[in-house]
């Protein structure tokens, strides 16, 4: 691992309206109490972490009536300066897509408008070499074959199956080119095996770790910004080399997020806004 890692660049949309005032996975009950404030700090902290890295972070303007819009992870998936769309599977949060392709088209990416259901890095995760891709729950897998010839790298299907890791960055996050953590059990059998070819040497997380979402993690190469209640999953990574610095986000993950869910990541273009 590097001592010196390159400066990433991502994006980010403030909580201004976060509120949880429906459900569309297990983690979402509009009966409990959500303190907007509070997501807001503890979104403020994660945004000054990345900042004190080193990256570059850019922000989306949220749009009132669109209270999952600080999950900017699901707004796209971007390689080398082209953005497939998001396409999202429920009402609630379709007009995210276009929110975020608008950005992105503003900001010089070239876009494809997605003709399937995908919701970005919620489902694609890019390791550097090949695209990671999730479905069972979310994304549905024709749009596989449309990242594949859009973004121009391998696609490797992963099937979820349970629902409380309902896209693929809650229970996996790329380390580096070769290096991936994850939670065996919330994939299939088919696709716990291929991720054992793929990779052999991956850090696995705990029950325990996983559902404190540990795993939706971001990473740089060599930090890894995290739920603070991973605590195993912390030491293994600092066991591997990496630096693993912990946030609390417990009101984001009301909604099913935390880290990653907050940052997209804009890669192989100068943003012009």
């Amino acid at each position: 691992m590097p001592s010196h890692v390159p400066a990433r660049r991502y994006l980010m949309c403030r909580p201004t309206y976060f509120d949880v005032t429906y459900s569309i996975n297990p983690w979402m009950n509009p009966e409990k109490p959500t303190a907007t404030k509070l997501a807001l700090v503890q979104w403020e902290t994660l945004h000054d972490i990345l900042i004190s890295l080193g990256h570059d972070v850019r922000l989306i303007d949220p749009i009132p009536g669109l209270p999952d819009m600080v999950f900017a992870a699901n707004g796209a998936a971007v390689v080398d300066g082209r953005a497939l769309s998001a396409r999202f599977r429920y009402q609630q949060r379709a007009a995210e897509g276009p929110a975020y392709r608008d950005w992105l088209a503003s900001s010089g990416y070239q876009i494809h408008d997605a003709k399937y259901v995908n919701e970005g890095e919620g489902d694609y995760l890019f390791t550097g070499t090949r695209l990671l891709a999730g479905t069972g729950f979310r994304t549905d897998p024709r749009s596989h074959a449309e990242a594949a010839e859009y973004l121009g790298c391998e696609v490797v299907p992963l099937t979820l199956v349970d629902p409380r890791f309902y896209h693929l960055d809650t229970a996996l996050a790329v380390l580096g080119d070769d290096e991936i953590m994850y939670y065996p059990a919330a994939f299939s059998a088919d696709s716990r095996h291929r991720l054992t070819e793929l990779y052999p040497d991956a850090v696995l997380a705990t029950d325990q770790d996983a559902a404190v979402f540990g795993l939706n993690a971001v990473c740089d190469g060599r930090t890894v910004v995290m739920s603070a209640q991973a605590t195993e999953l912390a030491d293994r990574l600092r066991e591997r080399g990496y630096e693993p610095i912990g946030v609390e986000l417990s009101e984001l993950l009301k909604a099913g997020g935390s880290a990653k869910c907050c940052t997209l990541e804009l890669r192989g273009k100068q943003v012009t806004q």
